[in-house]
């Protein structure tokens, strides 16, 4: 009986106790649930689980408000889908019994396994593609086709020309232009009078400077005679 009378007596004492603490001071409990990311970005319908209260759970609006009554110092959960759930605790002595916060969630980045897609529904297909499939020449292999005979004769026949090429043919084609003006004096019948022109002149020249020194000596000895 002993044991009995004290057993109910803790259970008594257990109900009273836990029926204080539901009993205690209500609180409106309010705000705005926001992404911890950006000011202006609103998290709509998170659920909201008060610990203290039977988890019960209260989900925000398509605003991300939220307004109910608890009790001080409950712990309230917050949690939604792709955010890293945060827990808020009404402190004690509330003024006006109303609490308001802004609740942010921080964004919960999960990078998953790369997952590649092949075409091939079956292992037979794979087999079959692989065995029929063309392998790519190497850097070697292209080079030597570029230079072949073959190769550079088709570029020569239908590939434009370039800048530098147009230009170098254009020199050549004046220079062979402009030598034509210039002609070979010896076929030049102009040329052949001018030089017996000057052939002549230089005879005449020859012809007066060996008739000076003759007359000079005649007109000194004159001259000397005189006096």
């Amino acid at each position: 009986m002993k044991k009995l009378t004290g057993l109910m007596l803790c259970l008594l004492f257990a109900v009273s106790a836990f029926g204080q603490k539901r009993d205690g001071v209500l609180v409106q409990f309010s705000g705005i649930v926001h992404n911890a990311d950006t000011s202006k970005g609103i998290v709509p319908y998170v659920n909201i689980v008060n610990l203290s209260d039977k988890a019960q759970i209260i989900q925000s609006n398509y605003k991300g408000y939220f307004s109910f009554v608890v009790h001080e110092r409950d712990t309230l959960q917050f949690n939604c889908v792709g955010f890293v759930s945060t827990n808020i605790i009404i402190p004690a002595s509330v003024p006006s019994q109303s609490f308001t916060v802004q609740v942010n969630l921080k964004p919960q980045i999960v990078n998953l396994p790369a997952f590649r897609v092949f075409p091939w529904a079956t292992a037979e297909e794979f087999t079959k593609d692989f065995l029929s499939m063309k392998i790519a020449d190497d850097d070697l292999a292209i080079a030597k086709k570029n230079l072949s005979a073959s190769s550079i004769n088709y570029l020569e026949a239908h590939l434009r020309r370039d800048g530098p090429e147009i230009n170098t043919a254009q020199a050549f084609h004046d220079n062979i232009v402009n030598s034509h003006y210039y002609t070979n004096p010896l076929f030049n019948p102009f040329a052949w009078g001018s030089l017996i022109n000057s052939i002549s002149a230089g005879d005449k020249s020859r012809s007066t400077d060996n008739s000076t020194p003759n007359n000079t000596p005649t007109a000194t000895s004159s001259s000397s005679s005189g006096n």
